[in-house]
């Protein structure tokens, strides 16, 4: 049985300039004390051909986490954009919120990222390049994410070499960055209504309950795979609320 469980995420200032901060106000709920702090990391999909284009734009450590619910905004610095191609930067991505113990992480929460120019243009060339990012809005479609969950020890910890341990953290940013060049390989040829539809949980947890409010664990067919990235169609309906920004502090509720 999972210690700590997300009961939910929201996505703060969203839609935002491209070159503004993620921000995501996370609650989760610890059932024991832990010896050891949580770390929370937000990677971003730079391409979905390479994943040397992925990037780490936050990690950070939080503890000691105290039994009972809690909350804290994690706020993730934007992209490097001379990491990201130029053709790459407008369109559909993904970033992905993964939460780890003891260097192995436990729950990865993946969301679809809209990046559209503000101002007209020929859609046969494209806007001109390099792009002028203060005209890049980012939204992130917040309402369905994707929770995937892996079982950890959580209890007492055996003694591991420095070397193994680099190479579990190693290991755990391949898979989230696996991960989110999957949902960028299924969202080919789907509208971003789609992205939003049905939520999509993957379970690896034989005994695993429901860790974010109002999700259902239906298995979802995605439509459409062969068709091309490009023909997403472009938008972002709803605007979420936005919520104050106090990075990486954790309350008791």
């Amino acid at each position: 049985m999972a210690l700590v469980n997300v009961v939910n995420m929201a996505v703060l200032d969203n839609p935002a300039n491209f070159l503004s901060s993620f921000s995501f106000e996370i609650t989760f709920e610890c059932l024991q004390p832990l010896q050891d702090d949580l770390e929370w990391k937000v990677l971003y999909v730079g391409s979905a051909e390479d994943q040397s284009n992925d990037q780490v734009l936050d990690e950070i450590l939080v503890g000691p986490i105290p039994v009972g619910i809690n909350k804290f905004v994690l706020q993730a610095d934007a992209p490097d954009i001379s990491q990201i191609p130029q053709d790459d930067i407008l369109g559909v991505t993904v970033v992905l919120v993964t939460c780890s113990y003891r260097e192995k992480e436990f729950v990865r929460v993946g969301y679809y990222v809209n990046n559209e120019y503000t101002e007209p243009y020929d859609e046969e060339v494209g806007p001109q390049k390099p792009l002028d990012m203060s005209k890049v809005q980012r939204c992130v479609l917040s309402d369905k994410p994707r929770v995937t969950r892996f079982p950890v020890q959580w209890g007492d910890k055996d003694e591991e070499p420095q070397q193994a341990q680099l190479t579990i953290e190693t290991a755990n940013v391949s898979a989230a960055a696996r991960e989110g060049g999957q949902m960028l390989e299924e969202a080919k040829g789907m509208t971003l209504d789609e992205m939003e539809g049905d939520d999509v949980e993957q379970e690896q947890e034989d005994d695993a309950s429901v860790d974010l409010e109002e999700e259902e664990e239906d298995d979802v067919s995605v439509e459409g795979k062969d068709m091309m990235l490009e023909d997403v169609a472009m938008g972002c309906d709803e605007v979420p609320a936005t919520g104050s920004e106090v990075s990486a502090t954790v309350t008791m509720e």
